[in-house]
């Protein structure tokens, strides 16, 4: 079972004009889908969730747009998906461009539920893996250490507290990763289905995963080294 599952929740606008209705109608639904992949997460034993919810790009939709997307991730923020399922909350991004009232909930939230220990939800908002490593280069070049490594960069990213990826679920039918956790999904082992994610249900979830086990990781060593470590 991968301990870390990243997604690319995509397909809502699709999904909503699909049914003759505004995106936001698909937004909504994709929200509430949220609760239910994370339900089964937890059940499953995952423990870590991130999910892409608001790129840097977005900013750029137009404006009643985003405007509905704030209120729907205000509106996610005040269920009580996280203490009902023992859930910690965190979040990824450049919170300085969120509104004040959403930047204050979701702090407000990654405190409340700093204690909870069943699975760590983690929101990636105004997030973008461009923007991530370039505030990284910024914060080590402040630093000045004498060496540079891997560790180095890994420790300065913002999702430092938590592994990387083991796999990374794409919706809606695109084959690309859209600047997310492009330093982190080094090695995920990726995964893209056509279904909208309104509608990628706990039987999808399964699927990506039996996906996932099915594969051997080798991480540039031969399928005999594999084997043989795995003896």
């Amino acid at each position: 079972m991968p301990q870390h599952v990243a997604i690319i929740m995509d397909g809502n606008g699709r999904w909503a004009n699909e049914r003759g209705q505004a995106r936001t109608f698909g937004h909504k639904a994709g929200g509430d889908n949220v609760t239910t992949i994370t339900a089964e997460c937890v059940r499953l034993g995952i423990k870590y969730l991130t999910l892409y919810t608001f790129s840097t790009e977005n900013w750029n939709r137009p404006p009643e747009e985003v405007a509905a997307l704030m209120d729907l991730i205000m509106e996610a923020l005040e269920k009580d998906l996280f203490s009902k399922n023992n859930v910690r909350f965190r979040t990824i991004g450049d919170l300085a461009r969120l509104p004040e009232n959403v930047r204050q909930k979701a702090l407000g939230l990654e405190q409340r539920t700093a204690g909870y220990t069943a699975m760590t939800v983690v929101i990636a908002l105004s997030y973008s893996s461009r923007w991530e490593i370039t505030e990284a280069v910024r914060q080590i070049v402040k630093e000045q250490p004498e060496t540079i490594t891997e560790e180095t960069v890994s420790s300065h990213l913002a999702t430092n507290f938590m592994p990387d990826p083991e796999l990374l679920i794409r919706t809606g039918g695109e084959l690309r990763l859209s600047n997310y956790l492009l330093w982190q999904a080094a090695y995920s082992e990726l995964y893209f289905c056509d279904t909208y994610w309104p509608d990628f249900n706990e039987e999808c979830l399964h699927k990506a995963i039996a996906d996932y086990q099915r594969r051997q990781r080798r991480f540039g060593k031969t399928e005999a080294q594999v084997e043989a470590e795995g003896k």
